[in-house]
């Protein structure tokens, strides 16, 4: 149904209040004098704007919002909201990110006003909850990873990676090495922002192929080392969901060159209560809560990275830390060498209350048989789609696997991104495509352990009769989403970003 609503400025607009094809912008239904609240004026003193504001900070014009009621504003962001796919929808494959379900007893728990009001500024003696909150999280993360020490103050992945470069650059420099050592090595198959993280760390980056088996070549990386070596960077198991079984002589041959190792944690969802980075050799390690502890994930975050280190690094750590006192009580303490602040405050504090109630929740036996779950459900994933796509490494993998549609390319013209696209309709979101890059047609599939048998053996039904279309379905798909296929490339050489483009601008 349609209706012509006035728009910003008084024009007349036909948009459609409700449905699929089109939703107008709030400027659309925007109409002067309209707002969304209305408050008492009986009893109210009167004031002008000047009485409330000085003069000099008043702008000469109204402010252009867009002036709609609370009625239409609520059902315009609900009726948004409706044409997403979210983790809370349906199944989320995405393939290293861990997109799984997020348990709404961690939500309920970090909305408790003890937590959720108080203010960053507080004082230690007014804090003393928080502090012991994100002084047994620290603990906890220790004693997953096997590290002895820990700051919670990166507000994401990425930003606990550029940590770890940091930490291993003030380790080098305490040393007197941090001129000579200027390299740092990283996997083929390693996640993007591995060396956007090395070269933002002041390190060059060297890459490493993999071998035949999908795990580094030891032989490459031998010929890779050298005293000017700073470390290497790894996800263990890799990005191909492949744990690397050489691991302990990898970490031999770094140290024997004075280099660190770094573990990059986005898929630490494989081996909970299994293995630790700690006990491979591991010298700093960085999680994702945002993906292996159930904290809402994606759109922005927020999300928190947290870096564990061993017990040599640990007073190059950034601070303010909780520590205990002899007392009992809770101080905030600088390390002896920190690097410094590497966010505001102490990090994004409600989404590490919300990993320390998920940790809480399940307990240690609890993570191992999320561990197990994962592992168990992305092999079962990948022995249903044998055959029907090519799997280049067809051996056990851990909590993800890389499908291939090359085969589906040659016989049929589907590529990676027709079976993404089509699997909209089929209500799955897509995993992730053309990633990592030495697959070619690349479909990175984790299920997770929050789905159900019957959720995967529907997400299977589905990859495989996808697979068995013609093509031209796959080619035209989505066609049942709000939005269809754009023209990627035109969008990103010709991008209107205003939302009032007109077909001409286009």
């Amino acid at each position: 149904m349609t209706t012509t609503q006035p728009a910003a400025g008084g024009r007349a607009t036909s948009a459609p209040l409700m449905g699929r094809e089109s939703e107008p912008t709030l400027f659309e239904l925007s109409s002067p004098g309209r707002i969304s609240a209305n408050f008492r004026i009986t009893g109210v003193p009167e004031w002008t704007a000047e009485e409330l504001v000085p003069a000099a900070h008043l702008r000469d014009t109204p402010t252009p919002v867009a002036e709609v009621s609370e009625r239409d504003l609520v059902a315009h962001m609900t009726r948004l909201s409706h044409r997403q796919f979210s983790v809370d929808l349906g199944a989320y494959p995405l393939g290293s990110c861990t997109m799984k379900y997020n348990p709404k007893l961690c939500d309920d728990a970090v909305a408790r006003s003890g937590l959720a009001d108080v203010h960053p500024a507080a004082p230690p003696a007014m804090t003393q909850g928080w502090m012991a909150l994100l002084a047994d999280l620290e603990s906890a993360l220790c004693r997953i990873t096997g590290m002895a020490a820990a700051t919670l103050q990166p507000p994401a992945g990425a930003a606990g990676e550029l940590t770890g470069l940091l930490l291993m650059r003030a380790f080098h420099g305490a040393a007197g090495e941090d001129g000579r050592r200027r390299r740092v090595l990283i996997p083929d198959s390693a996640h993007g922002t591995n060396p956007a993280s090395v070269t933002l760390g002041g390190y060059e980056v060297t890459q490493v192929p993999s071998d035949d088996r999908g795990c580094v070549d030891l032989a490459a990386l031998a010929d890779r080392l050298d005293d000017d070596v700073a470390g290497i960077m790894l996800t263990n198991p890799n990005t191909l969901g492949l744990f690397e079984e050489d691991i302990v002589a990898i970490a031999g041959a770094v140290h024997e060159v004075g280099g660190l190792l770094y573990y990059d944690g986005a898929n630490l969802n494989a081996i909970l209560g299994v293995t630790r980075p700690g006990d491979m050799g591991f010298d700093i390690v960085h999680m994702n809560l945002h993906k292996t502890f159930a904290v809402p994930h994606g759109g922005g975050g927020p999300g928190a990275g947290p870096v564990a280190v061993t017990s040599r690094l640990a007073p190059y750590l950034p601070g303010p830390r909780p520590v205990a006192t002899p007392q009992g009580a809770y101080e905030w303490v600088e390390p002896e060498h920190s690097i410094g602040r590497i966010h505001s405050w102490h990090g994004n504090a409600l989404a590490l209350a919300r990993a320390w109630s998920y940790i809480l929740a399940n307990g240690g036996d609890g993570l191992r048989r999320v561990s197990d779950a994962a592992v168990l459900n992305a092999n079962w994933l990948r022995h249903q789609l044998r055959g029907t796509y090519d799997i280049p490494y067809d051996r056990p993998c851990m909590h993800e696997f890389v499908a291939s549609a090359t085969n589906l390319k040659r016989t049929t013209g589907l590529r990676a991104l027709d079976v993404a696209k089509r699997l909209l309709e089929e209500g799955f979101h897509a995993p992730t495509t053309y990633f990592p890059l030495i697959v070619e047609e690349a479909l990175m599939i984790e299920p997770t352990e929050t789905e159900s048998p019957q959720t995967l053996a529907a997400l299977a039904d589905a990859l495989v009769r996808i697979a068995a279309d013609s093509g031209e379905n796959g080619r035209a798909a989505p066609r049942t989403a709000p939005v269809g296929r754009v023209d990627e490339a035109r969008a990103a050489r010709q991008l209107v970003p205003t939302w009032d483009a007109r077909p001409a601008d286009l």
